[in-house]
């Protein structure tokens, strides 16, 4: 397998960022979010947000195929922050190092950054575990999402 990490840039790297994003959510966030909030969560619903905020995304691609995507960029308000906003790849492809290559290329993104952020829902415990394994650690920061119904989510953080 020959995986590329590459800029978005393409109609159909936005439409397969936006199948990744809607998939990761089926697959992964069923049991800890809102099933009816998930199943307004559409595809055209992640085509839409993919074309809206199509910069400082980052797309792992087999072939042609989108399977997984990164966005990062810098925290609003905060000197020298960088946040990781979204990092998802498809279940299939996923313990193969996929997300760590992703994850690298964003933090390269934020190589200026004193200190990254992500948030993870509390519950997804193989999200954190993952987050702990390429470095990053709770640091206490929470927040309470409403997705149908209210979900918390935990700030996790790595300093560069």
């Amino acid at each position: 397998m020959d995986i590329l990490i590459k800029p978005m840039e393409t109609e159909d790297e936005i439409r397969g960022k936006a199948y990744v994003h809607w998939k990761s959510w089926q697959e992964s966030y069923r049991g800890i979010v809102d099933d009816g909030y998930l199943d307004r969560m559409t595809i055209r619903r992640c085509e839409e947000m993919a074309s809206c905020y199509p910069e400082n995304t980052l797309v792992a691609k087999d072939g042609a195929r989108v399977i997984g995507f990164a966005c990062a960029g810098a925290v609003n308000g905060e000197i020298d922050a960088g946040e990781v906003y979204a990092l998802y790849v498809l279940e299939e492809y996923q313990h193969q190092g996929i997300g760590y290559a992703l994850m690298r290329r964003a933090l390269d993104e934020l190589a200026g950054c004193r200190v990254v952020y992500l948030w993870a829902f509390k519950e997804n415990v193989k999200a954190i575990r993952f987050y702990e394994c390429v470095g990053f650690h709770p640091d206490g920061g929470e927040k309470e999402l409403v997705l149908g119904t209210p979900v918390k989510g935990i700030r996790m953080a790595m300093e560069l």
